[in-house]
């Protein structure tokens, strides 16, 4: 199992100065790459003997040509450069299996980050950049295993190292429970309602500190661009930025941490965040909140403990039909909140009542798909199945892992 480690570094100026170089390059490279492939992709589409691009060819171009041409790119690691167009190479390979949007340019202060190799770097309670020397970290690797890369990035005027590692050990994740089946509805004003009846209300980030994001943007716009305020001003909102961003990773990370190591077997509805986000009255709150995130460190912590994510069809009614009689209404407008059942007489919270249908769902999925019965409406559900390995021993608190 392929994981990353995020670790925070402690550079001094020359160390942050080279890491700002080095991203240079890899992003110079990144745009130059892009536009020869276009420009190549163009002249073999028009005359079919000429060579269609690859990473691999405009690798060797760039060699060629970097010494006359691009000497400063001499100053840093190879890797920054090779590893950037590499990267444009598997973007495309993305793009043209219908996986991704066409490659974009990468931008200054925006996409600040170069890769290693593993053969280009050492690691200890520091690491080491080639052409810089060690620099400190501010924690030590996690995961033991086979170490494949480093990317070292910048966040606001912060720099980290992404250090991916090949492992199997997964030991330091805490012990797992069994507590049975849960379901998980997604909502705004609380983030998460599950079918025992707990409410995770979840902070919100963007929300809360969109007055201070307001003014600091009021602030940097009066500044002259490029004077050394303007420098100050971009360097405090996105610190504040990134503070917002860290606030609600932290809570999504408790969230799916604690789902993941009580439940074996989790039911959540397949959202459709793109249309969620076209009604510019929850625009906002739906990105505060954070779905798609929520999902992705769902999937993959489910992998590393072993068990299901069931995702119940976009069209599964989960808020209007009644988890006590399935009872289905035409119609349960979001202003709505409670609502009783005209057959039972039962009376439901929208969402407990959501997250409790989105449970029977993974129930009778997780049943037909072992081969018995009970199909019902969860018969297409997309199932993950378990791993073989999900040996753990070690207990911590939750939201300690990542």
């Amino acid at each position: 199992m392929i994981l990353a480690h995020k670790i925070a570094l402690a550079p001094n100026n020359a160390q942050a100065t080279y890491f700002a170089r080095a991203a240079g390059v890899a992003r110079f490279a990144y745009n130059w790459a892009l536009a020869e492939w276009g420009r190549q992709y163009e002249a073999h589409k028009a005359d079919p003997a000429q060579p269609r691009p690859s990473q691999a060819a405009l690798r060797r171009q760039l060699n060629a040509i970097k010494r006359e041409q691009f000497p400063w790119m001499l100053e840093v690691t190879k890797n920054a450069a090779q590893m950037a167009i590499i990267q444009l190479g598997e973007a495309f390979k993305n793009f043209f299996a219908g996986r991704a949007r066409y490659p974009r340019l990468r931008r200054k202060g925006v996409h600040d980050r170069f890769t290693l190799t593993n053969d280009q770097f050492a690691l200890g309670c520091r690491i080491r950049i080639p052409h810089l020397g060690w620099v400190r970290m501010r924690e030590a690797l996690r995961f033991s295993g086979k170490i494949l890369s480093a990317t070292i990035s910048r966040v606001a005027d912060r720099w980290f190292a992404s250090i991916s590692v090949d492992t199997q050990d997964l030991t330091h994740l805490p012990k797992a429970e069994n507590q049975g089946a849960v379901g998980v509805d997604l909502g705004v004003s609380a983030l998460a309602t599950l079918s025992t009846g707990e409410v995770i209300t979840g902070p919100k980030a963007h929300a809360a500190l969109l007055k201070r994001l307001r003014r600091l943007s009021r602030s940097l716009s009066r500044k002259q661009k490029g004077s050394a305020n303007s420098k100050k001003a971009r360097t405090r909102l996105a610190r504040l930025h990134a503070r917002i961003a860290n606030i609600r990773q932290d809570a999504l990370h408790q969230l799916t941490t604690g789902l993941t190591r009580r439940f074996p077997v989790i039911g959540i509805e397949d959202l459709n965040v793109a249309g969620m986000m076209k009604n510019r009255r929850l625009a906002r709150s739906i990105a505060d909140r954070g779905f798609f995130e929520f999902r992705r460190q769902l999937d993959y912590k489910r992998e590393m403990r072993g068990g299901e994510v069931v995702v119940a069809d976009r069209w599964f009614a989960s808020s209007k039909t009644c988890s006590c009689c399935g009872h289905v209404r035409e119609s349960l407008p979001l202003a709505v909140r409670t609502w009783t059942c005209p057959d039972c007489q039962a009376r439901h919270d929208r969402d407990g009542n959501a997250a409790i249908n989105l449970k029977h769902y993974a129930v009778s999925s997780t049943v037909s798909a072992c081969g018995g019965e009970g199909a019902g409406s969860g018969g297409n559900a997309r199932v993950k199945p378990a791993p073989s390995k999900q040996e753990v021993s070690k207990k911590l608190p939750m939201g300690s892992f990542g």
